[in-house]
């Protein structure tokens, strides 16, 4: 895994999570709260765990291993989690464009939320990252469908099939 290789997968990863958030942002109120036993609930639960995984594994990145993630409750509004996550999306984009070729291969210590500690190259986290994010925006699929609303492509092919040559 190399710099560009990285940032393609986060540049897919604004990508899809951007295409999502759009259709997110035509949900009514009660949609986007409403439990829908999933995993994380519903819509907003899930968005939120995603955007608090992001967080988390950033702060892990620039040397901190926070002990708590965001919950649902601290960021209740689709446009404060549309705010607060283009602020760190903006974080992650500077980490991102910051890596070199050794700083990716070397290994990076953290601790789980639990406190236990591992330790990994970096790329393998950050790859770790970007599964989780199309994991969980997967559901959130499956959550628009149960809630009648067409969602959008965001597999990784349509991302290259939308790239200029």
């Amino acid at each position: 895994m190399n710099p560009r290789d990285i940032q393609t997968l986060f540049d897919f990863d604004k990508w899809a999570t951007e295409r999502i958030l759009d259709v997110v942002a035509t949900l009514s109120d009660e949609q986007f709260s409403k439990n829908l036993n999933s995993s994380h609930g519903g819509i907003r639960g899930t968005l939120v765990h995603i955007y608090a995984a992001d967080l988390v594994w950033l702060e892990r990145w620039k040397g901190t291993s926070p002990t708590a993630m965001v919950k649902e409750h601290e960021v209740p509004t689709f446009p404060m989690l549309k705010d607060q996550w283009s602020h760190l999306r903006s974080q992650l984009e500077a980490f991102v464009q910051s890596l070199t070729e050794e700083k990716l291969q070397a290994q990076l210590s953290y601790k789980d939320l639990k406190g236990n500690p591992y330790t990994q190259p970096l790329w393998q986290q950050m790859q770790h990252l970007i599964n989780h994010s199309t994991y969980h925006r997967g559901q959130v699929v499956t959550m628009l469908r149960q809630l009648g609303v067409r969602p959008v492509a965001t597999d990784l092919i349509a991302y290259y099939r939308g790239l200029k040559p």
